[in-house]
């Protein structure tokens, strides 16, 4: 299959060149085919003749969207909506992830995908008209919100944890903000499920179970066999400049329904992450 990735060379995109491989893969970074410009996707789309794309790319640096809308809104919103009209162009599915900050955090129990939308941050508002835009210029996408995303590629909250204890003998983290971490090699093995797939639509995806920030701090340390003191702390007592949801664990039940194969427990996908960050430091890729 002839797959086009855009933001190919970021954490999920790079899981993606991985677990795609055996295809015929068009990997590009923001260098090779710049999103934000309508024209550019059009004519780069209709000259490479992709069976579909997969939309990896995104302005993710959530406090920075805070104070850098209008760079967030040309990556996050005008990106997507011009890929959109491209796929539909020449009648290609669109592949596009998402985010749980969509939500405004006010639910208490798993999130499906028709539940009010209320982003609170500019990025979740972005990303948001991202999505509305999508809609609107294809029928034929995959909207996948996923949550918590950690990988081997690029900085994440796992390996924040991990570099923190190798100086600090006590860490605070928020106790008080839920989620579902998802491993982004986890996510790209499950966007394969998609690839051939006509059952178009949004849908949450991440890794089962749910934690607190400082849960999962625990349990980092606990797989890796480090002795530090987590302290919880709640959000008011560590504030960033864009608002978090305190509660976005996503559903995966439409996911599992439409008959694609359920993601694993977070803790078991830790486990592996571990592993392999340990290993990739040994070899010093890391």
């Amino acid at each position: 299959m002839r797959i086009l990735i855009t933001g190919a060379y970021g954490m999920l995109g790079s899981d993606l060149r991985e677990v795609l491989k055996n295809h015929d893969l068009i990997a590009t970074g923001s260098k090779d085919l710049d999103i934000t410009d309508e024209e550019r996707c059009i004519d780069f789309i209709a000259k490479e003749r992709p069976e579909i794309v997969i939309n990896a790319a995104a302005y993710t640096a959530v406090d920075d969207c805070e104070t850098h809308y209008d760079d967030a809104y040309a990556v996050n919103a005008l990106g997507p909506r011009n890929l959109a009209i491209a796929c539909n162009k020449i009648d290609i599915p669109l592949v596009h992830i998402s985010t749980d900050y969509v939500f405004d955090g006010t639910k208490r129990t798993p999130l499906i995908e028709n539940d009010k939308l209320g982003p609170q941050s500019a990025y979740g508002k972005t990303k948001l008209a991202g999505e509305e835009f999508i809609q609107e210029n294809t029928q034929k996408y995959f909207i996948l919100r996923t949550a918590w995303l950690y990988g081997i590629h690029g900085g994440n909250f796992v390996k924040t944890m991990l570099d923190l204890a190798k100086e600090h003998d006590e860490i605070t983290v928020v106790n008080d903000q839920i989620g579902s971490p998802t491993f982004s090699l986890d996510l790209a093995m499950a966007i394969c499920e998609v690839l051939d797939s006509d059952k178009y639509g949004i849908y949450h995806l991440t890794n089962d179970g749910e934690c607190s920030w400082y849960d999962f701090a625990k349990e980092i340390f606990r797989i890796s066999d480090i002795d530090v003191k987590v302290i919880p702390v709640s959000t008011e007592e560590f504030p960033r400049p864009a608002p978090r949801p305190h509660y976005s664990v996503l559903s995966n039940v439409k996911w599992k329904s439409a008959g694609f194969v359920p993601m694993r427990d977070y803790k078991e996908a830790l486990n592996q992450y571990i592993s392999l960050y340990n290993f990739f430091v040994k070899i010093g890729k890391i």
